[in-house]
């Protein structure tokens, strides 16, 4: 079996940095022997070039954890909690309303991941869009993805 460097390469890096908003989430939402009085939220946000979450290329990528207060390296934690919180963390109803923007039909695809943890649930999201301006334009232009 043939290994793809990149998969791979991808893999542990999503991994590291959802493991270490883990482990800063937790040192800082709870002291030490004690149970924290949260369901976790920490989710690893990206955004690829390409049509497969499994092969694009990452272009950027942050933390967020929303659980107890909002933080990470996403530039504006607090407004993609309040986002994220609105729809239950369905990320796919955060694309629910209509765009009003106008894109060329330019093909240069973007996928948006999000993978980790909201309130105490699994996450794993990813979809696909012809290119940025379409990308922005379904999300509404919303904070989660915004970085």
């Amino acid at each position: 079996m043939r290994r793809n460097p990149h998969r791979t390469f991808a893999t542990v890096t999503v991994l590291t940095l959802l493991l270490g908003g883990f482990t800063t989430a937790a040192a800082q939402a709870a002291p030490t022997g004690a149970e924290s009085l949260y369901a976790p939220s920490a989710l690893v946000l990206a955004v690829a070039h390409g049509e497969d979450p499994l092969t694009a290329t990452v272009e950027r990528a942050v933390t967020l954890s929303c659980v107890p207060t909002a933080e990470g390296t996403h530039p504006t934690p607090a407004a993609a909690c309040k986002e994220l919180a609105a729809v239950q963390g369905e990320f796919s109803e955060l694309a629910a309303g209509p765009s009003n923007r106008t894109c060329t039909r330019q093909w240069d695809p973007v996928v948006v991941t999000a993978h980790g943890v909201w309130q105490g649930k699994q996450v794993r999201f990813s979809t696909a869009y012809g290119n940025a301006c379409e990308m922005a334009g379904s999300m509404n232009d919303n904070a989660v993805f915004a970085f």
